[in-house]
């Protein structure tokens, strides 16, 4: 029977500060935690939680989404450390992981409705924003524009470009990274990118100066 996520991530806070102030090193904590120190693995959750919901939210684009990605994550890690390597980086892995429950997610969420419409404002939603140095009126309204065609772009999007997508242009991920991450081969990745940016592009029209490419 799987743990529940709380009793791997409940620990003591000021040991935890106090393990990562005396130098704890990460891949200690793993080997620990691949023999059953849960301690351990709460060291490694605390460490790299903000970074996987910070990745689940862009991809998922909802804060319950993106918290039912995290602890899907951490399951997953936590039952997955024998075949961890360990000479890999503990963060790359969880992210990687973190971003293919997250494509699970919205591959589950389109299959319950095709026609989802989100339920946000365009200025709610983060997975782009659009910065304004110039808050004038005009300048505002020109922002909620291209927020709503950021929003229509996104919706257009099939689960696998927009997670494509989120990890090349958001997350900075190489295609050789997203292929592992969502278990695709380079050209299938590619190709992904490729129509989620044209996708973009057509919906940002005149307005497409990003310099975004594949």
């Amino acid at each position: 029977m799987t743990r529940p996520l709380n009793d791997l991530t409940a620990g003591d806070p000021e040991r935890l500060t106090e393990r990562m102030a005396g130098g704890e090193d990460e891949v200690q904590a793993v080997t620990r935690a691949r023999g059953g120190d849960t301690e351990a693995f709460r060291f490694l959750v605390e460490r790299h939680s903000r970074g996987v919901f910070r990745l689940a939210f862009r991809m998922t684009g909802n804060e319950h989404d993106a918290e039912d990605v995290v602890q899907e994550t951490f399951l997953k890690a936590y039952r997955n450390l024998a075949a961890f390597e360990e000479r890999a980086q503990f963060g790359s892995w969880v992210h990687r992981i973190a971003a293919n429950c997250a494509y699970d997610l919205l591959r589950a969420r389109v299959r319950r409705d095709e026609r989802l419409e989100h339920a946000e404002s365009p200025e709610d939603d983060r997975t782009l924003a659009v910065a304004a140095d110039d808050p004038s009126p005009e300048r505002l309204v020109a922002g909620r524009e291209v927020r709503g065609r950021l929003r229509a772009a996104l919706a257009r999007m099939s689960a696998l470009e927009r997670s494509a997508f989120t990890l090349r242009h958001v997350e900075g991920m190489s295609i050789a990274e997203i292929s592992r991450a969502l278990d695709l081969d380079t050209s299938a990745a590619k190709q992904s990118v490729f129509r989620a940016v044209r996708k973009l592009r057509q919906a940002l029209g005149e307005q497409a100066q990003w310099g975004i490419t594949t």
